[in-house]
């Protein structure tokens, strides 16, 4: 477990390197959840997101002679362009081995920081194993992505932060991975202000911590594709497992919707654009998952390296669960003006369409009519229900 002095010295080793990241208070958050709620923006932090506190940390640690070795990694994403940055910059060469799955944009990102990126497995479990065979085979040094002290003493520079920006907060909320980032804030956070709680928050779709702690240990999960990619890591680490037991209060985890509707959240209030893995904490909070009851809470947005391609689908998502889309059909007659009653009906309620399908050649589909389904913005559920009421009444 990284102690308080190696936070402190990992701190003194990032100072002039990178900047504290802001902690912003919400005021329409802290309404809607019925308590004081401030994020810590990781997602602002260089390569964008916290990875680069414990690359950097890790690497400027290295011995003359480790340095001129170079250094290799294993990451699906913000490791691996926190290695490559900080390796960049203190001079020192770097490898990347990334799943054969990884996104075009977070691959080319780890070249454009200077990283040498090989391709190996399905999986980051397989791209690690070979990231250490190749140190082994090389002499490179192998920087963990979360089990390790010196790393974990990088992300707790975090905690540092919270408790000299907030020391009254009593809850503080982290997304966990592999364990490192909660590792190294619990173990700063409880060393200042042992009173505060800190919860760890995961996806469903691959909640490793969640299982290990049932089992007493690590054990893999099978996992599940997630938005939140950059915490799918199906084996928690076994050190930061010892250390989430002691440190953290509980742990908790938020389905697929949850976490779309918190970065539509962020998008539209805070006008931030967050990953999957940087909104699982907020979304615990929205999704009524946080086992406690906060009065003034901090939530680490982690990361803000969203794949841009996934952006329209998450939204969408997000849309959804926050009851802000819906969908209607309606057969109507083929003839000049239908179409034009029925939007027009639509629009008197105050819905917005989206969009607008006709399907005329299905099979019952009686001949001189057509099916119309349109995909509606609305305000909420209940205006939902109202449209579909109304839309009812007229005979659609």
């Amino acid at each position: 477990m990284p102690g308080l002095d190696l936070i402190k010295a990992a701190a003194e080793r990032l100072s002039g390197v990178i900047s504290p990241t802001p902690l912003v208070f919400s005021s329409s958050f802290s309404k809607t959840l019925g308590f004081d709620c401030h994020l810590k923006l990781e997602n602002l932090q260089k390569t964008g997101s916290f990875k680069v506190r414990g690359a950097y940390n890790r690497i400027a640690s290295l011995e003359p002679a480790q340095k001129a070795a170079g250094v290799i990694t294993a990451s699906s994403g913000n490791h691996a362009q926190g290695v490559a940055w900080a390796a960049t910059l203190l001079g020192i060469s770097s490898t990347v081995v990334m799943p054969e799955t990884t996104p075009i944009m977070k691959y080319m990102a780890a070249k454009g920081y200077g990283g040498r990126v090989i391709f190996h497995g399905r999986s980051f479990g397989e791209a690690c194993e070979r990231a250490i065979q190749l140190a082994s085979e090389t002499g490179a040094v192998f920087i963990p992505p979360f089990e390790d002290e010196l790393v974990m003493a990088g992300q707790g520079t975090i905690g540092l932060e919270i408790i000299a920006a907030l020391p009254e907060v009593d809850t503080v909320v982290v997304p966990i991975g592999g364990g490192g980032l909660i590792s190294g804030i619990a173990s700063a956070i409880k060393a200042l202000s042992p009173r505060v709680n800190v919860i760890g928050v995961e996806a469903e779709a691959c909640a490793s911590c969640t299982a290990s702690l049932k089992a007493g240990h690590p054990v893999a999960v099978a996992g599940l594709p997630t938005i939140a990619d950059g915490i799918a890591v199906k084996k928690v680490g076994t050190q930061t497992l010892e250390i989430i037991k002691r440190l953290v209060a509980d742990v908790c985890s938020v389905g697929e919707e949850a976490i779309a509707a918190a970065m539509l959240r962020l998008i539209e209030r805070k006008k931030l654009v967050v990953e999957g893995a940087g909104a699982v904490a907020l979304a615990a909070a929205f999704a009524g998952r946080l086992p406690v009851k906060p009065k003034k809470a901090v939530f680490v947005i982690s990361g803000g390296n969203v794949d841009v391609t996934m952006l329209d689908r998450v939204i969408r998502l997000g849309l959804m669960k926050e009851g802000r889309v819906m969908k209607a059909m309606a057969v109507i007659a083929d003839v000049p003006g239908s179409l034009a009653r029925f939007t027009a009906l639509i629009a008197s309620l105050k819905a917005n369409i989206v969009e607008v399908t006709h399907e005329r050649e299905a099979v019952d589909v009686p001949v001189g009519t057509t099916r119309i389904t349109v995909v509606l913005e609305v305000e909420s559920f209940e205006h939902a229900d109202r449209v579909r009421a109304r839309l009812k009444e007229a005979g659609y």
